[in-house]
């Protein structure tokens, strides 16, 4: 296992859900953590965390993002990529625009995050890169056929920066989650909320992925909270 101390992890989506409980289980792990935002946050000060405003949807912030925690700590030596959105977009839509900003947040945020990072990557010798897809990601189980693409184009991106990083000691995984006890799923009736994998539970497998030696890196992580007999 890799040890945490020293080393420095970018998580996006940082201010709530699994990005917040990365954040915070990364920390108490040892890492140096720099946390990206959209806007107010309730993160626990401490001198190995750095917030930074962020956006998915522009991709100048990644770059703006990436170069103020290379400043700030001096590496980067593991993204986390858990800012989405899930909008409804149906096949039959006529009006692309959820569709589009699907897209825009949970496919091109990641990768120009790990775009802006890769010179940083490179240089630590064991970047490690972790992917929040879905297990909508891995197969269509409601109308969002919209969301349902945009996680199997996040596990396409996870595998194409596994490709691309290998012979740089660069390791990438899918995070795969069902339900989780997040904000995104508040309005969810067809899985009791106390049945949803937590936020903390999550953070848990994420930190494992980050820590893992080259030779042992999982390249997808499916989570499961109910019995589905196709994953």
């Amino acid at each position: 296992m890799l040890e945490p101390d020293g080393r420095v992890a970018m998580v996006s989506g940082a201010a709530r859900g699994i990005g917040r409980a990365v954040v915070l289980r990364l920390l108490q792990s040892g890492f140096a953590v720099s946390a990206g935002v959209r806007d107010r946050h309730d993160l626990p000060a401490s001198n190995r965390l750095f917030t930074h405003r962020y956006d998915a949807e522009d991709p100048a912030s990644a770059d703006a993002w990436t170069a103020a925690t290379a400043a700030r700590f001096g590496r980067i030596d593991a993204i986390v990529a858990a800012a989405g959105i899930n909008p409804v977009a149906r096949l039959l839509d006529m009006d692309d625009s959820a569709l589009d900003r699907l897209w825009t947040v949970n496919v091109k945020g990641p990768k120009h995050l790990v775009r802006a990072a890769w010179p940083h990557l490179v240089a630590s010798g064991d970047g490690r890169v972790a992917i929040l897809a879905s297990l909508s990601g891995k197969r269509v189980a409601n109308e969002n056929m919209g969301y349902a693409a945009s996680k199997f184009a996040a596990v396409a991106l996870t595998h194409a920066i596994r490709r691309e990083g290998w012979d740089h000691g660069i390791r990438a995984t899918a995070i795969c989650p069902g339900f989780v006890a997040t904000d995104m799923t508040a309005q969810v009736t067809k899985q009791p909320r106390a049945e949803m994998s937590r936020p903390e539970d999550v953070a848990v497998l994420i930190e494992t992925t980050l820590r893992l030696p080259a030779h042992a890196v999982v390249a997808e992580l499916l989570v499961n909270c109910r019995l589905e007999p196709t994953l």
